[in-house]
């Protein structure tokens, strides 16, 4: 198994924080939270041009043929940013419509993605459904050569700058039922809006589809078998939400030692007193343990069968989502009321950890899950 990034990557990886360094300061992440479209179009162009965009979609559908793997990384470097653009709801969507399109599907939405002409957005969780993966109330009804849409979806991330949807519905079964679930491609403008803000600065919305007429062109694959993709989507994406956690930890706890080596009390900086060093070196520890738990669930979505890859991430996030917790914490205890403030990036750290521990499935979610796959693998005999 190979965890090393290739060359390719690593010059990606360092292209991308010069530039984040240089253009997408947290003066200027300030700014775009308080206008109005609440991220940067320059920035979404610059992701395109870098190849980010492009990086896990197949060659064939204008795509570099990377693996999820190559994005993860990516997707830390984004996360010492906070950036404010739906790159992963956009590449979560992206990848389910790679995995259930038809060609004409796939060329008319992956290339636009790739060259950043097109923004997507995962609407799958739903109110009441608490992250259980295929408890989806949204009906799909046929009406003609086409279907009609019913339903609700919730925190829907990047959902006001999608230019469309892929939505899950249910078109047989109870609502809890593992079968009977299908992906539609839906336009952002055929759709009702709940737009708001979240609390790290991105932006999500409540979805409502109160009769959405969609033609037989948006199903995507077969109906009733989407549960196959929709397992993969959501593994893939708490598989990147990992990987920029780790990120978002670097950030914090590079932060978090700034104000320690330059905050004075009792005139010595506090950075020499041994208690706050101890503190601080146990913040690093479970950054680089969080990082190697993120590192293998993202090698897993690549490769590993499908009970394997599920098993690994949900490990993986609920490992991930305690170490996020430990050090965001730790991050304003050391930083004192200063920690909670607005004007200091620590706090807006801390935030979008907070959030990336619930997208796609919380700590306790993933821990149940990672629990009943244990008790659900058949028990190996003593050689």
């Amino acid at each position: 198994m190979e965890f090393e990034p290739s060359d390719e990557l690593k010059a990606l990886q360092d292209s991308l924080a010069r530039w984040l360094a240089q253009h997408y300061t947290f003066a200027t992440r300030r700014e775009l939270m308080a206008g109005g479209a609440g991220h940067s179009e320059e920035a979404w162009a610059t992701y395109a041009g870098m190849g980010l965009l492009a990086l896990p979609l197949p060659a064939d559908d204008g795509g570099l043929g990377g693996a999820w793997s190559d994005f993860c990384a990516l997707a830390g470097t984004l996360g010492t940013a906070m950036v404010l653009e739906p790159v992963l709801p956009t590449l979560v969507a992206a990848d389910a419509l790679g995995a259930a399109g038809s060609a004409p599907q796939r060329s008319r939405w992956l290339p636009a993605v790739a060259e950043g002409r097109a923004k997507l957005a995962w609407a799958h969780g739903e109110p009441g459904a608490r992250f259980a993966r295929t408890k989806v109330a949204t009906r799909a009804v046929r009406e003609g050569a086409g279907w009609r849409l019913d339903g609700t979806k919730n925190v829907v991330v990047g959902a006001p700058q999608a230019d469309a949807l892929v939505v899950s519905a249910r078109v047989s079964g109870a609502d809890d039922a593992a079968d009977g679930l299908a992906l539609f491609v839906v336009d952002r403008k055929d759709v009702r809006l709940k737009s708001y803000v979240q609390h790290d600065g991105r932006r999500a919305a409540e979805v409502q589809l109160a009769g959405v007429a969609v033609g037989a062109d948006a199903l995507l694959g077969d109906p009733g078998a989407a549960v196959r993709v929709i397992e993969q989507a959501l593994d893939r994406g708490a598989a990147a939400a990992c990987s920029e956690a780790v990120g978002v930890m670097q950030a914090i706890n590079a932060a978090t030692l700034d104000y320690l080596k330059t905050r004075k009390q009792f005139g010595v900086t506090i950075g020499s007193f041994q208690a706050l060093q101890h503190r601080m070196a146990d913040m690093v520890v479970a950054e680089e343990q969080a990082r190697a738990m993120a590192l293998l669930a993202a090698v897993r979505c690549d490769a590993a069968p499908a009970a394997e890859r599920s098993r690994t991430v949900a490990a993986a996030k609920a490992y991930v989502g305690q170490q996020a917790r430990f050090v965001g914490q730790e991050a304003i205890q050391l930083h004192g009321g200063m920690g909670i403030t607005d004007e200091l990036a620590v706090s807006h750290l801390f935030k979008r950890l907070t959030l990336l521990t619930m997208a796609f499935g919380d700590t306790d979610h993933h821990f149940a899950r990672f629990s009943a796959s244990l008790l659900a693998a058949p028990v190996q005999s003593p050689a």
